[in-house]
């Protein structure tokens, strides 16, 4: 099918891509991946690519690039995908060069837009300050957000407390004591994580410090 020749086809010069094969799992993947680009095929089932189109734009306005794909080749058809939302249209058949030079030049323009880390439906946009949890804004502290910043900067890694005071206090004139930060992931883990008795995404690594488990 046309989405797994796509995705072969990027994944071969290093993107990461999520297939989904109807309009409503693609709702479903968006909140959980919060990706840069979309390439959306306008003869998607359950919902049309319009449609979907149309949705994503009401969510995220222009933070999301898309690409649109269609087997319509009159000019008519091609602005009124532009006119929808599409940052380009692409007709079908395509070759994968084509494509991949869509994607590259789409991304060019926006990528300033998607400065962002996610995992797993929490996203974080270090330039506009905001964290998502899936389609949910998350209220953050300063500290907080810097923390889960570095945490999720170093996904898998485990980062000892000194480590996170060193980061969090860089200037401070007094001793910050460790369980400064226990109080700080403990306020995190209430916030992003399904039971926070029992963390997903923040682990505590016993006599080491804490880690972003992505």
């Amino acid at each position: 099918m046309i989405r797994e020749l796509i995705s072969i086809y990027l994944n071969r010069v290093g993107y990461n891509v999520i297939q989904v094969e109807d309009g409503e799992k693609a709702k479903e993947a968006f909140f959980t991946y919060h990706p840069c680009l979309i390439i959306l095929d306008l003869m998607l089932p359950r919902w049309s690519g319009e449609e979907f189109c149309i949705w994503v734009r009401e969510q995220v306005k222009n933070e999301v690039s898309i690409i649109m794909l269609s087997a319509k080749a009159r000019t008519a058809d091609k602005i009124h995908g532009l006119k929808v939302g599409a940052d380009s249209y692409l007709t079908k058949p395509f070759e994968p060069e084509e494509l991949v030079a869509n994607v590259e030049a789409v991304l060019r323009r926006s990528g300033l837009f998607c400065q962002k880390i996610t995992s797993n439906g929490l996203c974080i946009k270090p330039r506009k300050g905001e964290v998502l949890l899936y389609d949910n804004q998350v209220n953050l502290t300063k500290h907080e957000f810097n923390l889960l910043y570095y945490l999720m900067e170093n996904p898998n890694m485990v980062l000892s407390r000194e480590q996170l005071v060193q980061h969090l206090y860089p200037n401070a004139d007094r001793t910050i004591l460790d369980r400064t930060i226990d109080a700080h992931i403990k306020k995190l883990r209430e916030k992003i994580e399904d039971n926070p008795g029992s963390p997903e995404r923040i682990k505590t690594v016993r006599g080491m410090g804490y880690k972003f488990v992505s």
